[in-house]
């Protein structure tokens, strides 16, 4: 048993959409394919990977170091000690070698596409869902039968009044989401306030609505955010200001009494640490949002996951950034509380396998070996052309 090959390729992402920071006009993502040697019901299995939206292509990375630390490792390395599937810690461990510390960038994105397609391939060797493999090795048995998801929207488009935000709130909802998420922090809090209103309208209550502003705020506005919002009693108020910037965070705790969320733009299990240390997270009412797709994957995933668990927090807290399968199994399996979901946007990516009902904001998990990408055909197509 051995990986024969790696294959990369840079999807393009691109929107006219925009959060409070960033616009999506040239964004694009990296997606590979891991080509083993094992074939399971007359096919030869790979797997697959991509990172989240939000980090660009990681090509160069993946081209020069990582994908070249793999393949030139003995074959003996990539598997398990029984020699009977891969084993994803030992090939993230020689992805990382010669690798110092810190700098946790953009190279946690480039690791992050190949721990996806190394855990995809692993469940298919097994010939099960990857959520019940991570059931099987890590939580007991016990899976979830279906997952909370949230419909994230919301975005700052050209054109885009209060009445079309409406609708496109009324979408998820006929869909059958009951928790959405919008942005904030991109117009002027008058605006903003306006527009919260707006959706609270059409949703039936702010309870059920998250508030999204991207990183944006200086403290000062942050907290101007926090005191026009505690009224409300929404869902949660997620990034503030920038994700590194642990006093701001902590101040803001000590104002806004309503949910917070964050940790989409923390990269490994030492940054999330120092959220938990000096961020002022409060473990009976805060959300944590670690995407293991840009933060060198499943591997250190559970790395900071056993580091929560040691500060007090349960996985149920988690409520992973990024809406895609890997972290809806994540979310099945190791028992975490949801899962962001992409209806409209990010395509091919965004959202889960085809004719899956999303009921009261749950999902349940299709019975597909792997990661279940076989399971969503536009998503499907884009990544067997890397392997054919």
């Amino acid at each position: 048993m051995k990986i024969t090959a790696i294959h990369s390729a840079v999807v393009p992402i691109a929107s006219e959409i925009r959060n409070a920071y960033i616009d999506f006009s040239k964004m694009n993502a990296s997606v590979v394919a891991v080509v083993t040697d094992v074939v399971r019901d007359g096919k030869r299995v790979v797997g697959y990977g991509f990172n989240s939206n939000g980090r660009y292509a990681q090509a160069g990375l993946l081209a020069e170091r990582f994908i070249p630390r793999i393949m030139e490792a003995p074959a003996a390395s990539h598997v398990n000690e029984s020699g009977t599937n891969l084993d994803p810690q030992r090939i993230w461990a020689l992805a990382m070698a010669n690798e110092k510390p810190g700098g946790h960038g953009e190279r946690s994105v480039a690791v992050g596409v190949l721990d996806m397609a190394v855990w995809d391939a692993v469940a298919k060797i097994e010939g099960k869902p990857l959520y019940r493999v991570l059931a099987e090795r890590y939580n007991e048995g016990e899976a979830d039968d279906k997952v909370f998801v949230y419909a994230a929207g919301g975005y700052y488009y050209p054109g885009k009044n209060v009445q079309a935000l409406q609708d496109e709130m009324r979408k998820y909802l006929d869909l059958g989401y009951s928790v959405v998420k919008m942005k904030i922090g991109g117009e002027s809090l008058a605006d903003d306030l306006r527009r919260i209103d707006a959706v609270i309208d059409v949703v039936g209550s702010p309870r059920k609505v998250a508030v999204d502003a991207n990183g944006r705020f200086d403290l000062q506005t942050a907290l101007e955010y926090a005191k026009a919002l505690v009224p409300y009693g929404l869902f949660w108020y997620e990034e503030a200001g920038d994700p590194l910037d642990f006093e701001l965070q902590a101040e803001l705790a000590g104002v806004y009494e309503g949910a917070m969320a964050t940790g989409e733009n923390l990269f490994s299990m030492q940054d999330a640490r120092n959220l938990m240390r000096y961020g002022g997270m409060r473990h009976d009412r805060d959300w944590l949002q670690f995407d293991c797709a840009l933060s060198y994957g499943l591997v250190e995933y559970m790395r900071t996951l056993e580091m929560l668990k040691e500060h007090g927090w349960s996985a149920r807290r988690c409520i992973p950034h990024g809406g895609h399968q890997l972290s809806l199994n994540i979310a099945a399996g190791l028992g975490l509380g949801g899962n962001e979901s992409y209806p409209d946007v990010f395509q091919p990516f965004g959202g889960f396998a085809d004719n899956t009902p999303v009921e009261d904001s749950h999902v349940r998990m299709p019975d597909v070996p792997g990661i279940g990408f076989e399971a969503k055909a536009p998503l499907y197509r884009v990544m067997k052309s890397l392997a054919s």
